[in-house]
């Protein structure tokens, strides 16, 4: 039976689990409640409470408690209830836990869940998809699954990585994608993008929630004629560049495509690794998709005018065609 993406996070993290006693989460009503999206559902009644800890409602202590824990040995999973409030506990993730090993070779084995992302209505203060705070931060890696398969095997990796992870799970795809998981032990290795879709014509780089958009569009644009590529990033630190450029070499034309907006989005890192790197392969110009400058508007018909979408990138890969 096919598996929802939070139903695939919460099989990663039990697996984990129970696979070393060193595994404990943390975070607000993730205990008795299951979670505010209900991923730890079921966990406290597992696991019990010394391994399942309802917080305060304070970001910078669960960070703060979860790094001194990993330096005793212990492999934290913190929950962020929503991404947007993660700031609250950012001098904590990104003076501290990302420069541990820099400073002293200290591992700081934690994950940091992080909700993320619009299409849910829930305004300004809690559909942000702030994933480019922490790519400019050396010694983090930033992980956005796609995918409930991608979802399952990548929070394994990040559970037993011994480097802080910031996992971003995208709201909207919670209970709107399934896959079938493969039986028995996997991992998704963290660093490695995934050619989604094969295509000829144009590249679009994306990741989380916008792989289905590049979906929807690519599979309209076909029966235009134009075969759209698509590469799933996965992990945006460390990027696979190496995956990145051979699809722009293939097929001559990019677009990159995210939710976050435009202005100092993660878009812009990539345009120019391809313009640096691939220059001589395009045909056209280097394209971006994202959100306007805005906050994220709370009317239904606003944040969906908002949010990147088919329809938009559409546009875009019809005119970079005849381009």
């Amino acid at each position: 039976m096919p598996s929802t993406y939070v139903e695939a996070i919460r099989e990663g993290i039990r697996e984990e689990m129970e696979r070393d006693a060193n595994v404990f989460l943390l975070g607000e009503d993730i205990g008795i409640y299951g979670g505010a999206f209900k991923v730890t559902a079921g966990m406290l009644e597992q696991f019990g409470e010394r391994r399942v800890v309802d917080t305060p409602i304070s970001e910078s202590a669960i960070v703060g408690a979860a790094i001194g824990a990993s330096f005793m040995g212990l492999r934290p999973v913190a929950e962020i209830q929503f991404a947007d409030f993660i700031s609250c506990g950012f001098d904590q993730i990104v003076n501290y836990a990302a420069k541990c090993r820099y400073r002293w070779n200290a591992p700081a084995p934690i994950v940091v869940r992080a909700p993320c992302g619009g299409g849910i209505h829930g305004g300004p203060f809690h559909s942000q998809q702030n994933e480019a705070w922490f790519t400019h931060t050396p010694g983090l890696k930033v992980v956005l699954p796609a995918t409930a398969r991608d979802a399952k095997g990548l929070i394994k990796s990040a559970i037993r990585d011994n480097d802080p992870v910031i996992f971003f799970e995208h709201k909207a795809l919670y209970r709107r994608v399934k896959d079938e998981l493969p039986e028995g032990e996997y991992t998704v290795p963290i660093g490695k993008a995934n050619v989604f879709r094969e295509g000829k014509h144009i590249s679009v780089i994306t990741y989380s929630a916008m792989v289905h958009v590049a979906a929807e569009a690519a599979g309209r644009m076909e029966k235009e004629g134009v075969s759209v590529e698509i590469i799933d990033l996965r992990t945006l630190t460390p990027l696979d560049e190496e995956t990145i450029l051979a699809s722009v070499r293939k097929t001559s034309k990019a677009i990159v495509l995210h939710e976050a907006n435009l202005t100092g989005g993660f878009g812009g890192e990539i345009a120019a690794r391809i313009t640096e790197k691939a220059f001589e392969d395009l045909d056209g110009p280097v394209l971006r998709l994202a959100a306007p400058d805005t906050p994220v508007p709370y009317c239904p018909p606003l944040e969906e005018a908002y949010l990147p979408n088919a329809d938009k990138l559409v546009e875009k890969l019809r005119w970079l065609a005849r381009y």
